[in-house]
């Protein structure tokens, strides 16, 4: 198919999900810049009062699916659907939706009250009814008292919190969130994130979010979509893409993992077993998987899922034996880099508290890793 060929479809008629918390419906929506097709075909459910995120890499489509969502970007083909009604050619004005932006675009001339106020002027709302909107939005985002400053009088996490306040003055039905967190330092931008849910959790509004880090979209979002190549590869809550990953990519994107390479010699209903060249013993994960003997498979564990010992495992699978090549302190855990026998290198998380009450392996220590039955994710692409 030709880039151009999806902007001769007829309009696609969103199907009915059957949820009735659905709020904003996208059904086949196609994106297409010049020879680049920015957005494939891309459908997608999102309920009312749910906080959800689009995550991926830079170039990945997410941006471009949020500004058709504001209206910014029109469709080449398909359909957005808020509230029951079609906004596919809406324009952005007349859209009840509001946008974030991820440098807050705040007029530096103006006050921090004035740039909440900006667009309920523009709307000619009567002077009185901005004033009571604007102070209950500030102080909706703790804001109230720095009504009278500018902009570069505040700290990041003040200007966003203005931001903030200016997008929900307005009373929108959505509220889309270009990489929220982008500009704020590390160490506040775990506490920001804690708060902004607080926020919209209380005002009830339906919220889309975009954001390249796992961390915000796993510690913020009720669900979340991880796109590539302008496509959505895996959708779920947090907890269901990382524990049960569709794909190597998504296994690999979202958070850190040990990927293996075999091939599957036993698949039963209650449990699978799979050769694999760079572990010294057989994984046995324990469900099946209905895919034929012989088939390549990948099968992905979570640093944490995995233990090391001092001791050979007695058991005859899910084990390996190799050397400690690296160690880092992190606190709350350590992580530990472990060459297998096969060469490839390991990575595993282990509680710091665990290590305190043992003998712990340093570097260049000879070490087991175990994992349990159920840690062990297969993965047929």
């Amino acid at each position: 198919m030709s880039p151009a060929e999806p902007s001769a479809r007829p309009l696609a008629q969103a199907p009915l999900s059957g949820d009735p918390d659905e709020f904003v419906r996208i059904a086949d929506l196609v994106k297409i810049f010049d020879d680049t097709v920015a957005v494939r075909s891309v459908n997608l459910s999102v309920r009312r009062n749910e906080i959800f995120a689009l995550l991926g890499s830079s170039g990945c489509g997410k941006s471009t699916l949020l500004r058709m969502l504001a209206g910014f970007e029109q469709a080449t083909s398909g359909q957005i659907l808020l509230d029951g009604e079609d906004i596919t050619h809406v324009p952005p004005y007349r859209r009840p939706v509001n946008m974030m932006f991820q440098s807050y675009a705040l007029f530096p001339h103006m006050s921090v009250a004035s740039n909440v106020a900006f667009g309920l002027k523009q709307e000619g709302v009567p002077a009185n009814e901005i004033h009571e909107r604007v102070f209950e939005a500030l102080d909706l985002v703790q804001m109230g008292q720095y009504s009278r400053r500018k902009p570069q009088q505040l700290s990041g996490g003040q200007q966003q919190r203005v931001a903030l306040a200016r997008s929900l003055v307005k009373r929108p039905k959505l509220l889309l969130l270009d990489e929220p967190m982008s500009a704020l330092d590390k160490q506040i931008r775990q506490k920001t994130q804690l708060e902004l849910v607080r926020i919209l959790d209380r005002v009830g509004v339906t919220c889309i979010m975009v954001t390249h880090d796992q961390d915000e979209a796993m510690s913020m979002a009720h669900r979340l979509a991880v796109m590539t190549d302008g496509q959505i590869i895996q959708c779920g809550t947090p907890h269901d893409v990382y524990a049960f990953p569709n794909s190597r990519f998504v296994a690999g994107f979202i958070g850190s993992t040990n990927l293996f390479t075999g091939t599957i010699v036993v698949d039963e209903p209650d449990h699978v077993s799979i050769e694999c060249d760079e572990l010294s013993r057989p994984l046995y994960v324990s469900h099946g998987i209905s895919e034929p003997l012989g088939m390549e498979v990948y099968v992905s564990i979570r640093p944490e899922r995995i233990q090391v010992l001092r001791e050979q495992p007695a058991e005859d699978s899910n084990w390996a034996h190799g050397v400690v090549s690296h160690l880092a302190w992190m606190g709350s855990y350590a992580l530990y880099q472990i060459r297998l026998d096969s060469g490839k290198q390991i990575e595993a998380s282990v509680p710091s508290l665990a290590l305190a009450q043992s003998d712990a392996p340093g570097i260049d220590d000879e070490v087991y890793i175990s994992w349990d039955d159920d840690s062990a994710t297969v993965l047929a692409t």
